[in-house]
């Protein structure tokens, strides 16, 4: 009987000697991405990617290699890769090569071109016709799971007057505005969703919004500041990017439907 307790006994942290864990491998990463459902999303950002070089070429718009090292260059400075060693070692770290590096660097420009190829000279256009949704606001945001949950940070700031900050701190399931009490930043119409955007469109700066119902769960928002429409350079690329979003999503949706997977 001893003797069987004895081998039942489980072994203890210090006595189990954990497996060495080698770096996972190209087949592994892509198992787990297939495993973990990202397979799909990974795979729409290479067909992106597939779709903007063959577009590029075909227009002949093409990346010097005086851009190609300005970009890199400006890249190092903003991640604080000046020095070489520190450029490889984060080169290791992300399991790229130079070559991937540059590469990628290279698409990015590419798309920038080619959007602005393609949008460009129709931002002005589009941007008085639709004038009301690049309007900005800047809000702070306290998102809860439950009706209940909301109704009593409501209850907390009108009839209490407590601290929205505090309030998010406390009831927030959001990292980022329990960080910033609350403070999610500003934003134009056109990024916030639906049925957000169209309670935020009609409330006056300082007002508190009753819970709006999301797939998210229940928000309470506060008007920080309104910023009137101005077609401004963020406006610009925001307005450019939209469009060459939703162009680049049709244009692949219809490949997709013209080869039989749609």
């Amino acid at each position: 009987m001893n003797d069987t307790l004895e081998k039942s006994t489980p072994l203890t942290q210090q006595e189990f000697t954990f497996p060495e864990i080698s770096p996972a491998t190209d087949t592994q990463i892509i198992a787990h991405l297939r495993q973990s459902c990202k397979i799909a999303q990974i795979a729409t950002l290479a067909e992106r990617d597939t779709l903007i070089l063959k577009i590029c070429e075909n227009l002949s718009i093409a990346v010097t290699d005086e851009e190609l090292q300005t970009a890199g260059n400006t890249f190092r400075m903003e991640h604080n890769l000046l020095e070489s060693k520190k450029t490889l070692d984060w080169l290791s770290e992300q399991r790229i090569t130079a070559e991937d590096w540059t590469q990628g660097i290279r698409v990015t420009l590419l798309a920038n071109k080619l959007k602005e190829h393609l949008f460009g000279e129709a931002v002005d256009n589009h941007y008085l016709q639709n004038r009301n949704d690049y309007k900005r606001v800047a809000l702070s945001q306290i998102l809860v799971s439950n009706l209940e949950d909301a109704l009593k940070v409501i209850k907390a700031i009108r009839e209490e007057n407590a601290s929205f900050c505090a309030l998010a701190l406390e009831y927030s399931k959001v990292k980022q505005a329990k960080e910033n009490g609350g403070f999610i930043g500003d934003r134009f119409l056109t990024e916030l969703m639906p049925e957000i955007a169209k309670a935020v469109s009609e409330a006056k700066e300082g007002e508190i919004l009753a819970p709006i119902q999301t797939k998210f769960g229940y928000h309470v928002l506060k008007i920080e500041k309104w910023f009137p429409p101005e077609l401004n350079e963020l406006t610009r690329e925001r307005i450019m990017e939209s469009l060459f979003q939703t162009w680049l999503q049709n244009k692949i949706l219809l490949s997709k439907t013209s080869n039989g997977q749609g």
